[in-house]
C-alpha cells in the first residue's frame, strides 16, 4: 500500500513538473526576460571588471613595490585560487538555497573586497585580499550562467544566452579601456574602487529578481514555480509548440548528489568539459593577464601605450563573441569549439615562428588568438549547464569552472618563470600545444543545440 502511495505521489509530481516545464518552454523570449538579463548581467559585468582590474594596475605596482616576475604570477594566481574555492562553495549554496540567493552574496563579497583592495599597502596584503575577493568572483559567473540557462527555452537558447554572456567580454573590454584612462590619470586604487562601488549598487537590485522556476520545480516547490511562470506567460500572448519526453519530467524532480557527476551517464561529459575549461582558460587568461605587463617589461612601451595596446585584445574578443552568438545555433557547440581551438593554435604558432619579435606582432596575432579563444571561454558557460540536469546543474558548472580558476592560477605563475628563463617566444609555443589538447577534447563534445535541457541531461 505504501509503495502504491509513493508511486502515486511520484507520478503526481512528475505530471505537475511536466505541465510547468511545458508551459515554460512554450513561451518565447519576451520582455519578461529583460530584467533578469540586465540585473544578472550587471553582476557579471562587474565580475569581469574585478577579475581583470589587477592586470591594469600591475604595470604601476611593478615599479611601486619592485615586484619580480615570480611575484607577479603569484599575485595573479591568488585571485584565481580564491575563485576555485568560490565556484564550489557558491555552487553548493545555489543548489541548496537557490540561484538568486547564492548569486546575490557573491556580488556582495567581491564588491566589498574590491574596495578593500584599494587600501592595500603592500604585496602581502593585496595577495590576501585578492584571494578573498576571488571567492566571490569565482562564485558569481557559474551561478549566473546556470540561472540564465534555466530561464531559456530550447529554440534559440544559444543566441539568447551568448548575447547575454557578451556582457562578460564587454566588462573585460570596458575595464581595459577604463584602465588605460584611470590608472595613468587617477592612480591604481581607483580601478578597484570603481569595480567595488559599482558592484554594491548592483547588489541592491538582486532583491527584485525571481528564482529559477526549474530550480523550484526540482525542489517540489510547484506553487512558487507556477507563480513565476504565470508572470512569464503574462508577458506575451504568443505560444510555441513543445516536445518533451515523459522521462524528462520525471527526472526534473529527482534528487541529485555531486557524486552523479561521475556516474556512468555523466562521467565522460564531466572529464571532457573539465579539460575544455582548463585548456581554454590556460591560454585565454594567461594571455589576458600578462599582455599589459609584457608590453612594459619585454617591449619597453610607455605605461599609457602598453595599456592601450592591451585593450585591443578585449575589443577583438567582443567582436568574435558577437559573431559566435549569431552563428552558434546554426554551426553547433562542438564544431565551433573544435575549429576555434585549431585557429587559435595556428595564430600562436605563427607568433612562435617569428619569435614574437615586436610589440605589434604580439598585439595583432596575440589579440586575434585571444579573441578566438574568448569565444570558447564564453561558449563553455552555455554548454556546461546544458549537459547536466537541474538537480546538479550549478554544481556541475561550478566544479568545471574550478578548473578554469586553477588553470588561470597556474598559467600566470608558470609563464612568469618561463619568461625569465626561456624568453617570450617559448610562452606562445606552450599556449599552442595546449590548444591541440583542447581541440581533441572539443571533438568529443555532445551536440546540445536546439534541445530541451531536460532531454539533454536525463
Amino acid at each position: 500500500m505504501e509503495i502504491q502511495l509513493e508511486r502515486r505521489e511520484e507520478n503526481r509530481k512528475s505530471d505537475r513538473a511536466s505541465e510547468l516545464l511545458t508551459r515554460m518552454e512554450s513561451v518565447p523570449f519576451s520582455r519578461w526576460h529583460i530584467k533578469p538579463r540586465i540585473i544578472m548581467g550587471s553582476a557579471t559585468f562587474f565580475d569581469a571588471f574585478d577579475a581583470l582590474s589587477l592586470a591594469f594596475v600591475l604595470p604601476v605596482l611593478i615599479g611601486l613595490w619592485s615586484l619580480t616576475p615570480g611575484e607577479i604570477g603569484i599575485l595573479i594566481g591568488s585571485g584565481y585560487l580564491g575563485q576555485a574555492v568560490g565556484a564550489i562553495f557558491f555552487g553548493w549554496l545555489a543548489e541548496r538555497y537557490g540561484r538568486v540567493y547564492s548569486a546575490k552574496w557573491t556580488i556582495f563579497l567581491m564588491s566589498v573586497m574590491g574596495i578593500a583592495c584599494a587600501f592595500a599597502g603592500n604585496f602581502e596584503m593585496l595577495l590576501i585580499l585578492r584571494f578573498i575577493q576571488g571567492i566571490g568572483v569565482g562564485g558569481e559567473v557559474p551561478v549566473a550562467a546556470t540561472y540564465i540557462n534555466e530561464l531559456s527555452r530550447a529554440h534559440g537558447r544559444g543566441r539568447f544566452f551568448m548575447l547575454y554572456e557578451m556582457i562578460f567580454p564587454l566588462g573585460l573590454m570596458l575595464s581595459a579601456q577604463l584602465g588605460a584612462l584611470i590608472v595613468p590619470s587617477l592612480g591604481w586604487k581607483w580601478m578597484f574602487l570603481v569595480g567595488g562601488i559599482g558592484g554594491l549598487i548592483v547588489f541592491l537590485f538582486f532583491f527584485k529578481l525571481r528564482e529559477s522556476p526549474r530550480w523550484l520545480i526540482s525542489k517540489g516547490r510547484f506553487d512558487e514555480a507556477e507563480g513565476v511562470i504565470k508572470e512569464l506567460e503574462a508577458s506575451t500572448d504568443e505560444r510555441l509548440p513543445v516536445t518533451m519526453s515523459a522521462q524528462s519530467a520525471t527526472q526534473a524532480v529527482a534528487k541529485g548528489s555531486w557524486k552523479e557527476l561521475f556516474s556512468p551517464v555523466y562521467r565522460s561529459r564531466t572529464l571532457i568539459v573539465w579539460t575544455l575549461w582548463f585548456t581554454a582558460y590556460f591560454v585565454a587568461n594567461g594571455l589576458n593577464n600578462w599582455l599589459p605587463s609584457l608590453y612594459t617589461t619585454v617591449y619597453n612601451l610607455p605605461l599609457e601605450e602598453s595599456l592601450r595596446a592591451a585593450s585591443v585584445t578585449n575589443i577583438v574578443q567582443l567582436v568574435a563573441v558577437f559573431a559566435c552568438a549569431m552563428l552558434i545555433d546554426r554551426i553547433g557547440r562542438k564544431r565551433w569549439a573544435t575549429i576555434s581551438f585549431l585557429v587559435a593554435g595556428t595564430l600562436l604558432v605563427a607568433l612562435w615562428v617569428n619569435g614574437a619579435e615586436s610589440a605589434q606582432s604580439v598585439m595583432y596575432l596575440g589579440s586575434a588568438a585571444y579573441g578566438v579563444m574568448g569565444t570558447i571561454t564564453v561558449l563553455l558557460y552555455l554548454y556546461t549547464p546544458e549537459i547536466y540536469p537541474t538537480r546538479v546543474r550549478v554544481l556541475g558548472t561550478a566544479f568545471a569552472t574550478a578548473w578554469l580558476r586553477l588553470a588561470s592560477a597556474i598559467a600566470p605563475t608558470i609563464l612568469g618563470f618561463i619568461l625569465g628563463a626561456r624568453g617570450i617566444s617559448t610562452v606562445f609555443m606552450l599556449f599552442a600545444c595546449v590548444t591541440v589538447v583542447g581541440a581533441f577534447m572539443a571533438f568529443r563534445m555532445i551536440e546540445t543545440s536546439e534541445k530541451v535541457l531536460e532531454d539533454i541531461a536525463p
